[in-house]
């Protein structure tokens, strides 16, 4: 089976966000299935200096206004088609935005521009590669199956995957004219959205399937709570909905191979780790002592819960913990994260930005990872935890829900207990979970037990590859 994957960032190349580790991962866990995978990725400057040797295979003299050339490349294991139009993507900052943080005013442009090629490419093939899913992930990529449904590839199947429904594409509508969509595409069975137009809700009208990354987000969405505005639409295709937990690459996080901390270690070896802690102490400025270690690596956002984190930074101090940070988000919250540094020198310190190496040092040297998500559609920091002996302390949300098996007195006794879960926006819970953290802690044998469940639990992507491949497979057999 030949898959087009449609994404705007792919681990190694560009990342901000857990949606590049997926992207980057799934072509290889699909292979194993029989699925062959190549990924349409923008051509970011970060993108282009990976190719090397790339081939044109498609361009284009007015995509959208622009000049473009579609390259074929083969980097690092992934089979790349980079749609390499200068005009809307070779530019400073990041993906989505400028170095300020504000977002590209044309990025409806950008990302229907990368969502027609990917229609363009499905429909005519690549010297004798014709794929037979398109497969578009979050809502840069979901007006691919708008394309396909309101053009010549109405009869391929699309999967649209959500990876975070809070964010859905939304323009002004005196956009339609230039989007290249046919008269009957606008309404609301196609790409209008409260009067203006929704990428995201243009790609799950219109898919022949829709996919989330865990199965309990993919039921929280179908509430007013989880659903931003689209629980109706998400109801009304249940029957198309799944929910199918993300993985990871297990080499890649693999604490007995990693060469990014200080030293390896194994389930067996858990006192390997003190090298990790104190390269992590140092690395932070914090006091070296046996006292608890959490980190935080994550965006700093009101979703992430990262304000109810500020609250409880004194408590976590006052009960003798240490806290390090790496992340960068919204400004205030940064300001109150650096401001807690300032005030709790040697027990709390913060490095504002994204470091990739850092995080899995993090994650070799502390003891706990806290995740207060007020939602999280899967959430990967905490299987990183889980796969180093980072103990999760996450809130009880989507795919946080579905990989942390909570440390009650049941699962500590019987030894299968991963971490510890409490209730979402909830400050006294948080406040409860750090202090149940620190108690088993001081238990030993009970948090060494948790740390080597945590590491024997098998989150790679063998399982949902299948249920991935078993998808595309039911899609093709119904288009045919």
């Amino acid at each position: 089976m030949k898959l087009l994957s449609v994404a705007s960032e792919i681990y190694p190349l560009v990342k901000t966000g857990g949606l590049a580790d997926v992207v980057g991962a799934l072509p290889g866990a699909l292979a194993s299935q029989g699925v062959e995978v190549r990924t349409l990725v923008p051509g970011y400057p970060s993108v282009l200096a990976h190719l090397g040797k790339a081939k044109a295979v498609r361009r284009y003299s007015a995509l959208f206004g622009a000049s473009a050339t579609v390259l074929a490349a083969h980097v690092g294991g992934l089979d790349l088609l980079v749609l390499d139009a200068p005009d809307f993507f070779a530019r400073e900052g990041g993906p989505y935005g400028d170095a300020g943080g504000n977002e590209w005013s044309d990025n409806w442009r950008r990302f229907a521009a990368l969502s027609q090629v990917a229609a363009d490419l499905a429909v005519d093939g690549i010297r004798g590669w014709c794929p037979d899913i398109v497969h578009a992930h979050d809502w840069q990529a979901a007006m691919a199956a708008a394309y396909l449904r309101f053009g010549p590839g109405h009869a391929i199947p699309s999967v649209v995957t959500i990876h975070n429904l809070a964010f859905q594409g939304r323009f002004p509508a005196d956009i339609f004219p230039a989007l290249g969509l046919p008269p009957e595409a606008w309404g609301m069975d196609g790409v209008e959205y409260y009067g203006g137009i929704g990428y995201l809700k243009a790609g799950l009208v219109s898919a022949a399937a829709i996919t989330t990354v865990s199965p309990t987000y993919a039921e929280e969405i179908r509430s007013p709570a989880h659903g931003m505005g689209l629980d109706g639409l998400v109801n009304g295709r249940a029957d198309r909905l799944h929910g199918i937990l993300n993985g990871i690459d297990m080499d890649i996080w693999n604490p007995a191979a990693d060469t990014l901390i200080a030293k390896p270690f194994a389930a067996r070896s858990l006192t390997a780790r003190t090298a990790n802690r104190r390269a992590l102490e140092t690395r932070f400025g914090l006091d070296r002592d046996a006292a608890p270690l959490f980190i935080i690596v994550s965006r700093l956002t009101w979703q992430k819960g990262m304000d109810l984190m500020i609250g409880a930074i004194d408590h976590l101090v006052g009960l003798g913990a240490k806290l390090s940070v790496l992340g960068s988000g919204d400004h205030p919250l940064e300001g109150a994260f650096l401001a807690a540094s300032d005030q709790h020198r040697g027990r709390v310190s913060v490095q504002i930005g994204y470091d990739e190496p850092l995080s899995h040092l993090m994650q070799a040297g502390g003891d706990a990872i806290l995740i207060p998500s007020r939602f999280e559609p899967c959430g990967l920091t905490q299987l990183y935890g889980l796969r180093y002996g980072c103990v999760p302390v996450v809130a009880r949300v989507g795919g946080l829900a579905d990989t942390v098996i909570d440390a009650n007195e049941a699962a500590v006794a019987s030894g299968a207990a991963t971490g510890i879960l409490f209730p979402p926006s909830d400050p006294l819970a948080l406040h409860g979970a750090i202090a149940r953290a620190v108690d088993l802690h001081g238990d030993r044998p009970a948090w060494q037990a948790m740390q080597r469940a945590g590491m024997r639990a098998d989150f790679s992507w063998t399982r949902s590859a299948a249920r991935y491949a078993a998808l595309f497979r039911s899609l093709a057999a119904e288009a045919a």
